[in-house]
């Protein structure tokens, strides 16, 4: 069932965002060479403490931190590590924040120092994907708009999308339907509706699209080795078109 959310209930959510992309700002300006992902997961969790919120995927079917840290050839749901990052380094870092019960979702990526022509293009390209799939996400178009778009960009730029894992419906559940496909034909799929709230968050890989799972359960890479790239934003559907409540 889709829980239209009213524009008060936005509201909320958007005051969420606004500390998620607050807290994604000061991750910026902290990634260098040398810097752990388990030091920026315990400055998340204490950010997000003294703005009043919590990581709301901390103990989501037990996962124990308080962001997703995924590092080069790491689709999503890596886990924070004590190793430094390197200079040429990609990291994505993905989280969910709860002010007062209502959620937001974002994951950025953030090159590590001076990194390769390479992944400066999947970079570039992941972001501007997500920003396709968000021109679409309009009151009477349908999800298949927003997959194809992205889609369509990311293998025009000879970039895979990934297909294992996907955008989805939010609220004050983490994962609400429906589910936000970055692949698939047009005109396919649910009508968008105003006071729908969802995540639109492609997953590049510069290799195959396909993803293999880590023996810990959580961390999915890219089956050849390649970088693999994410950014993802909250959107409200409204009669004013896309709402990014996750704007940084």
């Amino acid at each position: 069932m889709i829980i239209l959310k009213t524009k008060d209930e936005i509201a909320k959510m958007r005051e969420a965002g606004k500390i998620l992309a607050a807290c994604h700002r000061e991750i910026a300006a902290k990634i260098r060479p040398g810097i752990t992902t388990m030091e920026i997961d315990q400055f998340v969790e204490k950010y997000l403490k003294s703005h009043g919120a919590t990581p709301e995927q901390k103990g989501y079917r037990g996962y124990p931190y308080a962001t997703c840290a995924s590092v080069n050839d790491v689709i999503c749901h890596g886990f924070p590590s004590k190793e430094p990052l390197k200079e040429g380094d990609i990291v994505t870092i993905d989280m969910v924040v709860n002010l007062n019960g209502w959620l937001a979702d974002s994951a950025w990526s953030y090159a590590v120092g001076r990194i390769s022509d390479q992944a400066q293009h999947l970079l570039k390209v992941t972001k501007k994907a997500l920003y396709a799939g968000i021109e679409k996400a309009v009151i009477g178009n349908r999800i298949g708009d927003i997959s194809h778009a992205i889609q369509t960009l990311a293998e025009s730029h000879g970039l895979s999308v990934v297909r294992q894992f996907i955008g989805h419906g939010i609220g004050q559940s983490m994962h609400e339907a429906p589910e936000v496909p970055h692949f698939g034909p047009s005109g396919r799929g649910l009508r968008l509706k105003e006071g729908m709230v969802i995540t639109i968050e492609p997953m590049l890989n510069l290799g195959s699209y396909h993803a293999k799972i880590d023996p810990d359960g959580w961390t999915a890479r890219t089956v050849d080795g390649s970088l693999s790239a994410q950014y993802e934003h909250t959107i409200a559907i409204t009669s004013e078109g896309p709402l990014i409540l996750s704007e940084q």
